[in-house]
């Protein structure tokens, strides 16, 4: 693993990082309840057109 600044769309980055990937890691919005489980515009296109496998994570629980 490694970290790199990279400007631009968000989901655009995502999915260019993504052609060289097995699998995406990505998290969810985390606001509870329902609108926890939908995912915003960013989450969407990187489900919907990753070239590999995408996982969504939820944030942690509150401590």
């Amino acid at each position: 693993m490694a970290a790199e600044v990279v400007h631009g769309h968000p989901a655009e980055v995502l999915l260019r990082a993504a052609e060289h990937a097995d699998l995406l890691v990505i998290g969810s919005r985390g606001r509870g309840d329902l609108a926890g489980l939908v995912l915003g515009s960013v989450g969407h296109a990187v489900l919907h057109h990753a070239p590999c496998s995408v996982a969504v994570l939820p944030p942690p629980p509150p401590a």
